[in-house]
């Protein structure tokens, strides 16, 4: 039988489990996910920096873990909250267990938890900071409602530093810039269009969409300035998605406003859609417990489709919906901005078109790993508005 492990969230509440992954201490932001699939996706998203993730999907670990399906070179997740870990993998595709990448990757995780009552109460009271503890870093008589261990626990919860404010970007970019190169049909082709990708958390998957189009990516660290992006003499530029809070990313903003100010066609994906809502000088807000998951539908405004589309935001662009309006920024220097998607679940804003300037983004992912295909079309049309531009 697993030892007794506890999750503390910090406004009090305690939700009992069994120690699962690396035995230890871990705190950070606590959300949700609603993705059935793709965990192995998810927990190397850099993204989930931070963050536990409670997976909503009862039966966790049963495709194992392999080789090709990490979104980064680690594992990002602060902890991993599941109601039923697998006890083996059956997939013809693994080739390890779960728990014990978790184990190699130091991410401490519980199960036997009721994920459901976990994620009922974050919908009702908003994320959270919280901490998993389990081995030696459970307090003697926590598990049994000892009320002066309980308190330790909670005091250290509350001690652990909030995601509201926080500047993560610089822990996830890449150290120096590398190039990927056209794939697919247009390997050893000469490149459609050469963009520069800037790193704040970029997943695999995103420079492989472009290269899979024939487009040269070059990915750049997140401290790059304007004059070494320009000196790369790039089509277009895109902001990868990322972590932290889009308000105190002062550096990315100015580094968008120079991009925008050169004329460069921009797009950008989740972190990369808050920055452009700042830089052209709306407000981005916490939501309550935010969109995690690959089943969120989305109505693309320009054709009217609905796209269930892939999500991991915490924070959104507070704009105008119902009609296009002039960017506050610089007495309306960019020119007019309509919001070009709306999440259906709750109306959030989870695209934006520019309609002077060259520049467009959206919230959700549509490199679409994991989760659904619908949204890839837009690195066409990224591509699409680099030709024009050109």
């Amino acid at each position: 039988m697993r030892e007794p492990a506890l999750l503390v969230l910090e406004d009090g509440t305690i939700f009992p489990g069994r120690a699962w992954g690396k035995r230890g201490r871990t705190t950070g932001e606590i959300v949700f996910s609603t993705a059935m699939t793709g965990y192995q996706e998810t927990f190397t998203d850099p993204s989930y920096h931070k963050q536990i993730i409670v997976m909503t999907a009862p039966h966790i670990g049963n495709t194992g873990v392999n080789e090709e399906d990490n979104e980064s070179d680690k594992v990002w997740t602060a902890g991993v909250v599941v109601r039923d870990a697998a006890r083996r993998a059956s997939s013809w595709r693994a080739t390890g267990e779960l728990e014990d990448y978790l184990v190699e990757n130091d991410v401490v995780g519980i199960c036997e938890v009721d994920t459901r009552a976990v994620t009922r109460h974050l919908r009702d009271r908003g994320v959270m900071r919280a901490g998993i503890f389990s081995g030696s870093a459970l307090p003697l008589g926590a598990d049994n409602g000892n009320e002066q261990a309980l308190d330790i626990l909670i005091g250290l919860v509350n001690d652990s530093p909030s995601m509201a404010g926080a500047d993560l970007a610089a822990d996830v970019t890449t150290p120096a810039p590398y190039v990927v190169e056209p794939r697919g049909a247009f390997e050893g082709k000469d490149p459609v269009a050469h963009i520069v990708a800037v790193d704040f958390g970029i997943k695999n998957r995103t420079p492989w969409q472009f290269a899979e189009r024939g487009v040269k990516v070059t990915v750049v660290p997140q401290s790059i300035s304007l004059a070494e992006v320009l000196a790369f003499e790039p089509d277009g530029v895109f902001f990868s998605n990322g972590p932290g809070d889009p308000s105190a990313a002062d550096h990315e903003i100015d580094l968008l406003r120079g991009v925008l100010e050169a004329g460069l066609p921009y797009f950008g994906i989740c972190f990369g859609n808050q920055l452009l809502g700042r830089a052209l000088g709306f407000g981005t807000y916490k939501l309550e417990y935010g969109h995690r998951g690959a089943n969120q539908p989305v109505l693309d405004r320009e054709t009217g489709k609905v796209e269930i589309t892939a999500h991991n935001h915490g924070f959104a662009v507070d704009l105008p919906i119902d009609e296009a309006t002039v960017a506050p920024y610089g007495d309306g220097r960019y020119g007019k901005v309509a919001v070009s998607h709306i999440g259906l679940n709750d109306g959030v804003v989870e695209g934006i078109r520019c309609l002077d300037i060259p520049a467009f983004s959206v919230q959700y992912h549509p490199e679409a790993a994991a989760g659904p295909h619908d949204g890839e079309h837009l690195f066409d049309r990224f591509i699409t508005l680099i030709k024009e531009a050109n």
